[in-house]
């Protein structure tokens, strides 16, 4: 399959995780991420709260690169209603995975597209994620691997933390951030992408 645009597109995201997944649709575009203060976001539903921030780091960018069709997005880890952040100490990505052991939480990836012309599209994506019951020895091995301090919810499901996944209900790449099938639709219904003959 081969796809083409004849729009400049920019992923507002520095995740080297969305810039992999977007690649895979083999179009151009440049990744630039945008800096802007996510707690500034009121948090009314954690669905609206995602939505805003991936629709904030859009705009961030869409003011400073006119005339291109922005792609930003956000995900958040949310278990019993509350919101899962990147763990900042050890203590805190313990906590994390304690919760999530065996139990059920929610990825929610939110994703705001912003077209040439000043259109807004937003929607968020949900995958239900259950875990695996892990041991204290497992988890303390994996906090000390370092890998949860950069990702929502202390886990990735594309590295270590594959091994604590039961099963998931819904797109796994959106459990990795970037729901990626969802997206390529939206920009064929945008007419962002085409589908060469």
């Amino acid at each position: 399959m081969k796809f083409t645009t004849n729009h400049s597109i920019v992923l507002a995201s520095a995740s080297p995780r969305r810039k992999e997944l977007f690649s895979k649709l083999g179009v151009p575009f440049e990744v630039i991420a945008s800096n802007v203060e996510e707690t500034s976001v009121k948090m009314s539903t954690m669905e609206n709260y995602v939505r805003e921030v991936a629709l904030l780091k859009a705009r961030d960018i869409a003011k400073r690169e006119k005339g291109k069709s922005i792609i930003g997005a956000d995900t958040i880890v949310v278990f019993q209603n509350q919101l899962l952040h990147k763990p900042k100490t050890t203590e805190e990505a313990i906590s994390h995975l304690e919760k999530l052991s065996n139990n059920c939480h929610s990825v929610m990836t939110a994703i705001a597209i912003l077209t040439e012309n000043g259109t807004e599209e937003t929607f968020v994506e949900e995958t239900k994620v259950y875990f695996k019951k892990l041991s204290s020895a497992l988890i303390k091995a994996y906090v000390d691997s370092g890998d949860p301090f950069d990702k929502a919810g202390g886990y990735g499901i594309q590295t270590g933390g594959a091994l604590f996944i039961d099963r998931i209900e819904g797109d796994y790449n959106n459990v990795v951030g970037f729901p990626l099938a969802t997206v390529f639709e939206k920009l064929i219904t945008l007419n962002i992408l085409h589908i060469r003959e």
